[in-house]
């Protein structure tokens, strides 16, 4: 059991929430960052093999008769510009990770900022039209000044873009939440809807996105 600050729709800290999320373990927290990880991999690095370069296959020179060493084309490995030996190709780097897991990284991301004091749940955004400046008077007035990174999580688009302009902000639709992203901001912002939205999502057992 974990208290979250709740802030008024001014920023200002209105009450306390009690919340039951995991006790955190670095490794489950490892596995679903590194298949997030594996997931956004293009995985389009490739080289040219032998059978793929623009060279001639003609023989160079006769096999005998030259007091050289036998060659075949010019496009055999050993050769600048010849093809590449047991090079890159284009693949695919996914793999699965049980549903199980996922949640419990998510949860567990969400723990790990809980017992930091760095998540904040936030009633409404009163005041925020879509203005950056309406949202860095919000913020400043909820304690974050841009010293450190943001993770703002809600569903209001007019919220999301008064403040994606700012650089020390990372903004994300509420289905959007993982635990990669919220792992690499040091701070966490959910409205309520998107507080409640990341329970339901903890608590069903149907099949999910990324964690």
């Amino acid at each position: 059991m974990v208290t979250l600050s709740v802030l008024s729709a001014k920023g200002q800290k209105a009450r306390d929430l009690e919340a039951t999320l995991p006790e955190v373990n670095p490794h489950v927290l490892y596995e679903v960052v590194k298949w997030q990880m594996a997931k956004r991999r293009a995985g389009t690095a490739a080289t040219k093999t032998r059978g793929m370069v623009n060279f001639t296959t003609k023989k160079m020179y006769s096999q005998k008769h030259t007091g050289r060493a036998r060659h075949g084309d010019y496009g055999a490995p050993i050769f600048v510009g010849g093809g590449t030996v047991f090079g890159p190709q284009p693949r695919d780097y996914s793999y699965t990770l049980p549903k199980k897991v996922r949640k419990l990284g998510l949860a567990m991301a969400l723990a790990d900022r809980a017992k930091d004091g760095k998540l904040l749940i936030a009633e409404g955004f009163e005041g925020v039209n879509g203005k950056t400046k309406e949202f860095l008077a919000w913020a400043t007035g909820a304690g974050l000044d841009g010293s450190q990174t943001v993770l703002l999580v809600t569903a209001n688009e007019l919220v999301r873009r008064a403040a994606r302009n700012l650089p020390w902000v990372r903004t994300l639709a509420p289905e959007g939440l993982n635990v990669y992203d919220i792992l690499r901001q040091e701070w966490l912002v959910l409205d309520m809807p998107a507080w409640e939205a990341a329970q339901a999502r903890l608590a069903s057992q149907g099949k999910g996105g990324e964690a």
